[in-house]
Order: C-alpha cells, then structure tokens, then sequence
C-alpha cells in the first residue's frame, strides 16, 4: 500500500469535482475547489473521520468494498478505479461482471452515475443483476431508505426483502407475494445465465437457509428477468404510491438504472413531489 500515493490521488480526485457533479446542492461559498472530506465520506457511505485520515497518509488499509464505494464517490473511470485498487495494494476487479453479487465492490461507470446524478427530481438507483444497490439518487433514499448509511453487505434487495420486516413495510400486503416470486424468479434467471458466480450463489444459499419463504418460492423454478414494472410504494410519510419503474440496462456490466415516475396529474404525482420536499428535509437533517 503506498500511503502517500494514495493520499494524493484522492485529494485531486476530490478537487476536481464540484457538487453538481454529484447530485449535491453547491450550498454555502467554498474556500477551496472541489467536493468536501465530509461529502465524499457520505458519497462513499463511510464515516468522515476515516476518509480524512486516509487523504492524510495514516489510515488504515481500505477494504476492497470501502475502495468500491471511493470510486463511485469520486466518479473514477474503470482505469483510475484500477489505479486506486493498485495504490492500496489490492487486485483490482477483472470481470466485467463484478457488479457487487454479494457486497462487492461494484464499480459503476462514470457516465451512468452522471444520468444518476441529473435525476434530481425522481427516485432513481444503479442495481446490479443480483440486487445490490451500487448508487442512488437522494430521492431513492427518501423513497426506499439510504442504502449509503447500511454496511455493505446490508444493501441487497434480494435479501432485505426476505430477511427485514421493515423492508416488506414499504410494500401494500396484498403485493408483497408477488414481489417474492419475481425476485426469486430473477435471481434463478441470473444464476443459471452465470452458474460459476460465486457471490450469487453464496446470496441464494444464504436465503434458502434463512427464509422458509425463498426456499419454498426456490423449489417452484420459475425464472423471469425483471424488467419495467409498475409498483406500489407505501410510503411512511406520504402513503400510497403507484410509480412506473423504467429499467435501463447495462448488459456488459450487469447493472441496471432504474427510474421510478408517477403519470403527471395523479395523486402518486402529487406525493412524489411531496415526497422530494419532505424526503430530502429529512436526509438534511440526518
């Protein structure tokens, strides 16, 4: 691990980006350029103590899926993420396919994340084809929670849904069965396209361990790639939704943009909006 090296890349890698960049409101006047220690710290779900002592050589040496998460903050390409990999002494992911599986590292490109980051007034998230959310916007926070603030292994959808009452909460009862079966319909879809995916296999072994209700759904074989869809969020706030979910995919990366929108006039539409107001005070606040 070259301390110093690293130290440099991400203070340039930070000043080079200002707020805009990345979704973030420019706020108060700035000393100098770029984006703050603390903002990158919230980008990369880690804590601002920890990244300021890596930008001062004395960190200690990151995880494969703390470095992840630096290079979709700082909106690496694939080959500086490659370089950041290298600084810290670690291989730098090889397969295109390595989205995440199972709490990877993920790495989402630069282009994508800037489609992301435009989509300030809609629910938006890069997921990879195993369910691990890779990013989203602060209006996917407000509307499904702040994937960023859970420990990596902790932001799959496949396996809250299955394991986390509170997630199910999010859905009307009478939808949450068949939310089961298209998960576990796509993840056997994902596994059988791609049988030597450890972290994918690892994800289902996991959850035909610890719900009943996903070995059961297991055993049935239905297979099915989840693509646009129209769901109801029941949100604790604003209530009932009813949002169309636009997916964009990235088929080399195993990734998936997905956007969720209301039809202009409806009472979804109207508490989508309030949602943006109410939602992104409450992320301010926290």
């Amino acid at each position: 691990m070259d301390r110093a090296q690293l130290a440099d890349f991400l203070r340039r890698s930070r000043a080079r980006l200002a707020p805009c960049d990345v979704g973030l409101a420019a706020g108060t006047r700035r000393r100098t350029p770029g984006l703050r220690r603390e903002e990158v710290a919230q980008l990369a779900g880690m804590s601002a103590d920890y990244y300021t002592r890596l930008e001062q050589s004395r960190g200690p040496r990151p995880s494969r899926q703390i470095l992840g998460s630096l290079a979709r903050a700082l909106r690496l390409s694939e080959d500086e993420r490659d370089h950041l990999f290298h600084l810290a002494g670690e291989e730098p992911p090889r397969d295109a396919r390595d989205t995440g599986g199972a709490g990877g590292a993920g790495h989402v490109r630069p282009g994508l994340l800037l489609v992301l980051d435009r989509l300030d007034d809609t629910p938006a998230q890069v997921v990879s084809d195993t369910g691990d959310v890779l990013a989203q916007n602060a209006m996917a926070a407000a509307l499904v929670g702040d994937a960023a603030s859970r420990p990596p292994g902790d932001r799959n959808i496949v396996r809250r849904f299955f394991l986390d009452p509170a997630t199910r909460e999010l859905f009307p009862p009478g939808d949450r069965a068949e939310h089961a079966r298209r998960h576990v319909a796509h993840l056997r879809a994902v596994l059988a396209a791609r049988p030597e995916d450890a972290r994918a296999a690892a994800l289902v072994g996991e959850l035909r361990c610890r719900s009943a209700e996903f070995a059961g759904l297991w055993e049935e074989h239905e297979v099915g790639v989840r693509r646009a869809d129209v769901k109801r969020f029941q949100h604790p706030v604003v209530g009932l939704m009813e949002l169309e979910c636009e997916v964009l995919l990235s088929a080399e990366h195993g990734q998936r943009l997905i956007v969720y929108t209301a039809r202009p006039g409806s009472e979804s539409y109207e508490r989508l909006r309030l949602l943006r107001v109410v939602g992104l005070q409450d992320l301010a606040v926290r």
